[in-house]
């Protein structure tokens, strides 16, 4: 037996430990998405703020005459200010420049034009800035506060890749821990809904399947109104069968070993009553002769009773072992062992293809067809209609299938056989029957995957038709 701690997955296994992670990609997802244009939106913001510092410059140049000249102080508070190296303003046709009285010549530029704000660009080249290499001068061209203006400010970039770098830790912070806060809330929650009503379940399933026979197992389900409640009050339901089941199935198993014990004494009883019967018939005595043969058939018919019974409890272990065979054949060797061929008042005629191969047991297949042409044959033989008793067998192929009907001119089922055929005991035909016999071709029939079922005939007599599969591909 498996050890139920080996099974049964902890508070945070299985399913938790998936809800958890599942939670927390999802959220860092979400984040992900929002990270890109929030890193793009500050990134502008920053080279905004920046223009307007080269823009305030703009202004001083516009106040100075053009015959002055920016005092050299003035110039590089401007740039310190705006961190640059250089700015240049244009507007009208012309460009003025303000510089570090020590020019830097860059190596590597790389231009920020603010005019372009759509979302797209301003992410390519946020990302284009965060993974850049040091060493890089950022050329930012904008916008001027007055009509056709324009302002450029050239600088390091190193400043905004490293407040971007900034930003970016801080947002994988929060989401951290946003994610960590969210997944506790929503596992707890879920958890609480889901996760330990199924693991309740599942402990149960685990507890009973060990121990069906202890009822005190048996799941005891909660008021829910939802799937889970329903499912609870199913497993309990289906508990409460089980358990039910299996104590009768203990108790039917421990009557069944009785009865077949007693039947079989009961037999060999009944076979030493018929051979003394046998001997009493041979006496001159006119009572016994009136009454022996009655003798006779009433104990020929307790020891079938007991024969059948017998064979019935034996049924259970008989597997099937198909391969192809002849249906002729089976229906001619079933013909002679129901003592058909050459029978004084019985007429037998088999309409079967001698090609007609089925995939079938052939031993229980032909049990079948004695079971069914006895049963037509003790039906004539009992009937008091006049006139030719006639069994046909008729078969042929459907598709993957074979088809077989066997037809007698008999006075047809009573009642209640009809309305019982195939059920144990209860489906005989004739007075003193068991009513095993179909029971039994029922189920071997089934079990070679083909179909056994009773015909309704317009005219007197019965008919039954069984299917059967022609090679392994039809079952």
């Amino acid at each position: 037996m498996t050890d139920e701690s080996n099974v049964t997955p902890g508070r945070f296994s299985g399913l938790s430990n998936k809800l958890i992670a599942a939670i927390i990609a999802v959220i860092l997802l979400v984040e992900i998405i929002v990270y890109l244009p929030s890193l793009a939106t500050f990134r502008a913001s920053w080279l905004d703020d920046r223009l307007r510092v080269g823009i305030v410059a703009a202004r001083v140049l516009d106040a100075v005459p053009d015959v002055m000249a920016l005092p050299r102080n003035l110039t590089d508070r401007l740039l310190t200010s705006a961190g640059a190296y250089a700015i240049v303003y244009r507007r009208a046709g012309q460009s003025q420049l303000i510089e570090l009285a020590d020019p830097v010549t860059p190596e590597r530029v790389v231009t920020a034009d603010m005019r372009q704000r759509d979302l797209p660009s301003l992410i390519v080249g946020a990302l284009d800035t965060l993974f850049a290499g040091p060493g890089r001068t950022l050329r930012i061209v904008g916008e001027g506060d007055l009509d056709e203006s324009l302002v450029e400010i050239l600088m390091p970039e190193r400043p905004l890749r490293s407040d971007m770098i900034d930003y970016s830790r801080n947002i994988v912070l929060a989401s951290l821990g946003i994610a960590a806060v969210t997944a506790f809330a929503l596992y707890m929650l879920v958890s609480r809904l889901f996760i330990l009503p199924v693991q309740r379940l599942t402990t149960n399933i685990l507890r009973f399947r060990k121990a069906p026979e202890n009822a005190t197992l048996i799941l005891a389900p909660t008021q829910r109104a939802d799937e889970i409640g329903v499912l609870e009050r199913e497993l309990a339901a289906m508990e409460s069968e089980l358990f039910a089941m299996l104590r009768q199935q203990r108790h039917l198993a421990d009557l069944g070993l009785a009865v077949a014990k007693i039947n079989h004494d009961l037999r060999n009883t009944l076979t030493s009553a018929q051979l003394l019967s046998d001997q009493v018939a041979t006496l001159d005595d006119p009572k016994v002769q009136r009454l022996a043969p009655r003798l006779v058939t009433t104990l020929d018919r307790a020891i079938g009773f007991a024969q059948s019974v017998l064979d019935y409890g034996r049924e259970a272990a008989s597997v099937p072992q198909p391969t192809q065979v002849s249906l002729k054949a089976l229906v001619d060797d079933a013909a002679f062992e129901a003592h058909l061929v050459g029978h004084p008042t019985v007429a037998f005629s088999a309409s079967v293809p001698e090609d007609l191969l089925v995939y079938v047991d052939a031993g229980q297949m032909t049990r079948v067809l004695v079971n069914l042409l006895k049963n037509a044959r003790e039906a004539l033989e009992a009937s008091q209609k006049p006139g030719e008793h006639r069994i046909d067998v008729t078969a042929g192929a459907e598709g993957a299938v074979a088809t077989l009907s066997v037809t007698d001119n008999g006075p047809g089922l009573p009642p209640r056989a009809r309305d019982n055929l195939f059920i144990a005991f209860e489906g005989s035909a004739r007075a003193g029957g068991t009513g095993l016999g179909l029971a039994i071709a029922r189920e071997l029939t089934e079990a070679n995957g083909g179909t056994l079922r009773h015909v309704d005939m317009e005219e007197p007599g019965t008919r039954f038709t069984l299917t059967l599969p022609k090679d392994i591909h039809s079952l």
